[in-house]
């Protein structure tokens, strides 16, 4: 019954690496499908999580005002007044930890590693990879140009430091905050998932042996 939450940067591969694992154990992955959880929690269209997913700087009260009825607002926190950026943050709560109480799950991003942090049995896992072979995958993995990629990944890192300081985060890349970290400069994604896997494996047989 564990779960596995799965930060990374940008063309690091951490999303494949999530897929092969989901896959290997047996687990429901959730990427882009949260996404969509959240805007049906929330009552907003996927199109707008998105763009306040994507959107570097300024606060999700910008991007997106006007899309959630303020009677929504006040059903998610009981307030008067709200920002939908403290919703969007709320409702990721509610939605991860709902999923990390069914267990068997592989989480892609959305500050799992933090909304997690404190429970028991889930592992957080980074990857990382140097800037020239994130390039070097996304021109590989989605046939993006040199350029594209490049912009791609300026993009999305921007977005992720974004995202993460809504959580009061800026610690999301140092290694002491995950269990595992992965740089798939170093090994191929197969290795990466094997390691993830027998992590999983060994804790799973550790605790099997404490109740003995």
């Amino acid at each position: 019954m564990a779960v596995i939450t799965i930060s990374r940067q940008y063309g690091a591969g951490g999303k494949t690496i999530g897929e092969m694992v989901a896959k290997k154990l047996n687990y429901s992955l959730f990427d882009n499908e949260l996404i969509q959880l959240v805007a049906e929690k929330a009552k907003v269209s996927a199109e707008g999580i998105e763009s306040l997913e994507q959107r570097a700087g300024g606060k999700f009260q910008k991007i997106i005002s006007g899309m959630v009825p303020k009677s929504i607002i006040d059903l998610v926190r009981g307030k008067k007044e709200v920002t939908l950026e403290e919703v969007y943050v709320d409702v990721l709560h509610e939605i991860i930890g709902s999923i990390a109480e069914e267990g068997n799950a592989v989480i892609i991003g959305r500050g799992g590693q933090y909304i997690l942090k404190d429970k028991e049995n889930v592992f957080h896992v980074l990857a990382t990879a140097n800037r020239e072979d994130r390039k070097n995958f996304l021109v590989k993995k989605y046939g993006l140009s040199p350029i594209h990629a490049e912009k791609a990944i300026n993009l999305d890192d921007r977005r992720r430091e974004n995202l993460y300081r809504t959580f009061g985060k800026d610690d999301y890349n140092k290694p002491v905050t995950y269990h595992l970290v992965l740089n798939t400069s170093k090994i191929d994604l197969a290795t990466a998932c094997r390691l993830i896997y027998h992590m999983v494996g060994a804790s799973e047989r550790e605790g099997s042996l404490t109740k003995l």
